[in-house]
């Protein structure tokens, strides 16, 4: 399956109709596209039987279904009805192949542009855009964070927040909120609202810091490296807020969040420009 997801870009790619198609098509196709990168990985080993048996018990559930089709009639007439269409993305937009934290990024748009190049969306069509960001830092595998705290702090962050990756069960790296690049990242997707998450994780910190601006050789940035090399020489500016002391995590009404708190989030408010419209207590509670 490897196989067919890779050969996209190289123009090879099998798509979802041939899966849905002739079987005996699908087959050769397949065939051809494993022995094609055979040639170039001689290593590799494909269980081609296997995979076929496999792939077609997916082409009969699919069809059982009845949710392939074409998404750019489908919204189309959903949007001309009247309807709200919901969009939910993978991964952060700091993993976008074009804006993220390049190489470290994954291979397609995670930003809300890839919402219209995915689905055959106008640009026009998007009206709400909603940030779904944690009230401090994480980060699965390699890459650059400036704000990771290799220390007691992040190991708190990580051990309260349960911390761990859902599909490789490794550990997130933890850190403060990096507000520079939330800012960059409000910029490039066009938020609207902010539903501010595991606000509760913080409860017990004496003092909060938040990232406010990046230096490089002393030199304040106005925007993040676009160099590789160049993150791992950046100097990050912090602003220190105090912490509320006290559990969040039965409170269901803003007003009755303890004060430091409220201005923890008015402070991120403020920075990105954009207004928290939801904020995350508890595995269970939303204000």
């Amino acid at each position: 399956m490897f196989f067919i997801a890779l050969g996209k870009c190289f123009l090879n790619g099998i798509r979802v109709v041939n899966l849905l198609g002739d079987f005996g098509d699908f087959t050769v196709r397949y065939k051809t596209l494993v022995e094609h990168y055979r040639s170039q990985f001689p290593t590799i080993e494909v269980d081609m039987d296997g995979e076929l048996a496999c792939l077609k018990e997916h082409a009969e559930k699919l069809r059982s279904l009845s949710i392939v089709g074409d998404t750019v009639e489908l919204l189309d007439e959903a949007r001309k009805g009247g309807k709200s269409v919901l969009i939910e993305g993978a991964n952060g937009a700091l993993l976008d192949i074009d804006f993220g934290t390049y190489p470290y990024v994954t291979s397609s748009n995670s930003t809300v542009g890839g919402a219209c190049t995915g689905l055959g969306l106008p640009p026009s069509a998007v009206r709400n855009v909603v940030g779904v960001v944690k009230a401090y830092q994480t980060r699965v595998g390699t890459g650059p964070f400036p704000t990771e705290q290799l220390n007691s702090v992040g190991q708190q962050l990580q051990s309260i927040g349960q911390e761990v990756g859902v599909t490789t069960g490794r550990k997130r790296r933890c850190g403060w909120l990096d507000l520079f690049l939330l800012k960059r990242t409000a910029i490039i997707n066009g938020l609207t609202a902010i539903a501010f998450t595991k606000v509760d994780i913080l409860d017990t910190f004496k003092d909060i810091q938040v990232a406010v601006g990046y230096k490089l050789d002393g030199k304040p940035l106005s925007s993040p490296p676009a160099r590789a090399a160049d993150w791992e020489r950046v100097e990050v500016e912090y602003q220190t807020l105090s912490g509320w002391n006290s559990s969040t995590a039965a409170i269901r009404k803003f007003e009755d969040l303890p004060e430091n708190c409220r201005n923890y989030i008015k402070f991120v408010e403020d920075f990105v420009g954009v207004p928290i419209t939801m904020l995350g207590v508890g595995p269970t509670a939303r204000l």
